[in-house]
């Protein structure tokens, strides 16, 4: 409250001062007559505002300034400074300005012994990996930060951190000791982490099945939540408290509370939670054989997912303008001690804006180009994998005919021979036969009147196959006969399987492949991509 005071106070006082459009001399040497602690006090003002901007200015001239009082002090301050920029831009989603900024006032903790700030700096570093799924180097951070510490509050939120990352590794003993201590920790001393204990702890037993637990500490940080008017937090309880009652099949509960977090999430613009909503909202409705809402609820995740995904890209480069920006004004400030250097030094920005604008475009344009080169590369080896199916289909036509008329003419002096080939042939021409499951050598053998050596010897030396291979050939040849059926779309692959004459799916997509060349979903969502161009 006293920094809040004396920030305020000199901003007011500030006000006055150039209530009457002072000029730039004016206005630099009244920012001369400031202390460290004082530019501190203004940025922690900004901070505490969420005014970043204007906080990230006051850091920077803070961080940028000659020291005017106690060396250590002043270096205090600056690490200080460094450490609630770090904040300002990992919040932002700048992690690596962050980081950055976090390992500068790393080294001079370091320098001066500030072995306060060293813990708090191993926790925020602890939070990037965190970010980032590096969940191991999270945790020695965060187990560094613990050691250093002997502040009671940040222990309790440290050792939180400590347990979300066992539940992640599946590490669910010490899981629950690091909850259940930091549970202890903050109801004795801030109970300013207790909806985010509780949410942890309620997760923790969703992943070990107690179900009863999860959902008693869910409620509890639900109606933690509330009491506190955290509305982010209590959209995200809500819809975990869904996706645990659909977990355990209670579709009516899971949309009740669906729907609650929905009308919060959709007023506040909480994108990440309407996405994980849409996608459980999709899993409800497909567990239920309601394929069309669906599938209409997964293209709504699908494009929040994208949106969210665009609007990180976005925010990227905003930022990267935004410190540009914030460096550019404190550069200005300290040029008004300088005016033979102002026209340079604004030369030089408009260059940077300049280089960083075509750089921009240039990896955008390159970009464009390699998706637009790989897509008409995709599209021509598409194309010509699918018209030498179609060329497979013909032959496979003619394939009978072809070994029918081939043997008619034989040399062969084994007359019996050429007998028994022209009656399994014919044979094979009634789809009626082959596709038949219980179809096998010895039932090919009794149609044709004949024993199964023979057969086996006729299609072994004449045609150079073995059985399942020659029959598996008619069979695949009948699936694609199917696939080109203007009404295939009532079949599925397994139903198309079973119709050929195959006792399971896998064994068909087998097959299929070893002769094709392609999968049976490849080669029947190119014969529809063929047909659409046909029609179109």
């Amino acid at each position: 409250m006293k920094k809040n005071a004396l920030a305020f106070v000199l901003l007011f006082v500030s006000i006055l001062c150039f209530a009457s459009s002072p000029t730039k001399d004016e206005m630099i040497l009244h920012l001369k007559k400031l202390s460290s602690q004082q530019f501190l006090d203004t940025a922690d003002y900004y901070y505490y505002k969420n005014q970043f901007d204007t906080a990230l200015l006051y850091y920077n001239i803070l961080i940028n300034m000659h020291v005017k009082d106690n060396v250590v002090e002043h270096q205090k301050r600056i690490i200080e400074a460094y450490n609630k920029a770090g904040n300002i831009f990992l919040y932002l989603g700048d992690y690596r300005k962050a980081c950055d900024f976090y390992i500068k006032a790393l080294l001079l903790c370091e320098k001066t012994n500030y072995s306060l700030y060293e813990s708090k700096i191993y926790n925020n570093l602890g939070n990037i990996y965190y970010l980032f799924k590096n969940l191991d180097i999270a945790k020695s951070y965060y187990l560094k930060s613990l050691r250093m510490t002997q502040d009671s509050v940040s222990i309790g939120a440290i050792l939180n951190n400590l347990g979300y990352i066992e539940i992640r590794n599946e590490q669910y003993d010490s899981a629950y000791y690091y909850l259940n201590e930091s549970l202890i920790i903050c109801k004795q001393h801030n109970e300013e982490y207790l909806n985010s204990i509780w949410s942890n702890m309620a997760l923790l037993f969703q992943k070990t099945n107690s179900y009863d637990s999860a959902f008693y500490y869910y409620h509890l940080s639900l109606d933690f939540s509330r009491k506190n008017n955290k509305i982010l937090k209590e959209s995200e309880n809500l819809s975990q408290l869904g996706a645990l009652f659909f977990e355990v099949n209670n579709n009516a509960s899971a949309l009740y509370y669906i729907g609650l977090s929905n009308s919060i999430a959709e007023k506040n613009s909480f994108l990440n939670i309407l996405a994980d909503n849409y996608l459980i909202l999709s899993k409800i409705e497909e567990s239920k054989g309601h394929t069309k809402s669906a599938f209409n609820y997964y293209k709504k995740y699908a494009g929040l997912k994208d949106s969210l995904s665009n609007n990180k890209i976005f925010g990227e480069i905003n930022q990267l303008k935004r410190m540009y920006e914030v460096t550019k004004t404190n550069q200005q400030i300290e040029q008004l001690a300088l005016e033979q250097t102002i026209s340079k030094q604004r030369i030089y920005y408009h260059k940077i804006i300049l280089f960083f604008t075509i750089s921009v475009l240039i990896v955008v344009c390159g970009i464009l180009l390699v998706v637009i080169i790989q897509k008409r590369r995709l599209n021509r080896a598409y194309k010509s994998l699918f018209e030498k199916n179609i060329e497979l289909i013909d032959f496979q036509k003619k394939s009978l005919e072809t070994y029918k008329e081939k043997y008619k003419k034989s040399n062969l002096t084994d007359d019996l021979q050429d007998e028994l080939l022209n009656k399994i042939l014919t044979l094979m021409e009634d789809h009626t036969t082959f596709c038949d499951t219980d179809f096998s050598v010895d039932r090919l053998a009794e149609l044709v009147q004949s024993n199964q050596k023979y057969v086996s010897q006729v299609i072994n030396n004449v045609l150079k196959k073995n059985f399942r291979s020659f029959l598996n050939g008619y069979r695949i040849r009948e699936a694609q006969l199917i696939f080109s059926e203007p009404d295939v779309k009532k079949y599925t692959i397994e139903s198309v399987a079973l119709r050929v004459g195959f006792k399971s799916r896998n064994a068909f997509r087998e097959a299929f492949k070893e002769i094709t060349g392609v999968s049976p979903n490849f080669y029947l969502n190119s014969m529809q991509e063929r047909d659409k161009e046909i029609k179109g």
